[in-house]
């Protein structure tokens, strides 16, 4: 892969100190793309990708503490999956603002990399079984493609079986 920065984010600006390689998608971004199956499913169609490869970042509050869930846009997020990946006991999604504050994204924006602060974060175990998936790259209409393994190290994630058909 090509390593690109023309983006800016903070999440390419993250994955570029960190050196790790990644390739830039960007799209056309529909603002009805929320209503009309997700802003997920919106990047896998417009890039052409199987939607198997594209996660979305969830944000979810773990016994009071948010956490980040990254889960296949084809599915869902298991909540008590997520707690029990953190070693807590109930867990229930973030309110949107709260989401944005903490991560420093908008909504349909938010990637695993480059937040305002650092939270406990588990990646689906699904991810291990492609060369390279897609993730946010920092705002809408922007994804990053790279190895799951870099987005794990980069991230300080755990793996874990989270998602859910």
């Amino acid at each position: 892969m090509v390593k690109k920065t023309s983006a800016g984010t903070p999440a390419t600006l993250a994955l570029t100190a960190a050196g790790v390689a990644f390739t830039l998608h960007p799209y056309t971004h529909d603002p009805r793309a929320k209503d009309a199956g997700g802003y997920g499913l919106e990047a896998a169609t417009a890039l052409g990708v199987e939607p198997a490869r594209v996660f979305k970042t969830l944000m979810a509050s773990v016994d009071g503490a948010l956490t980040v869930g990254i889960v296949p846009v084809t599915g869902q997020l298991d909540l008590k999956a997520l707690a029990r990946a953190v070693g807590g006991s109930k867990a229930q999604m973030a309110e949107v603002a709260a989401a944005e504050r903490a991560t420093g994204y908008v909504a349909g924006g938010i990637s695993p990399v480059g937040q305002k602060r650092r939270h406990p974060t588990v990646l689906d175990a699904t991810a291990l079984e492609h060369a390279t998936i897609l993730v946010s790259g920092g705002r809408r209409g922007l994804d990053v493609e790279l190895a799951p393994t870099d987005l794990v190290r980069v991230i300080g994630a755990v793996v874990a079986p989270i998602g859910r058909p």
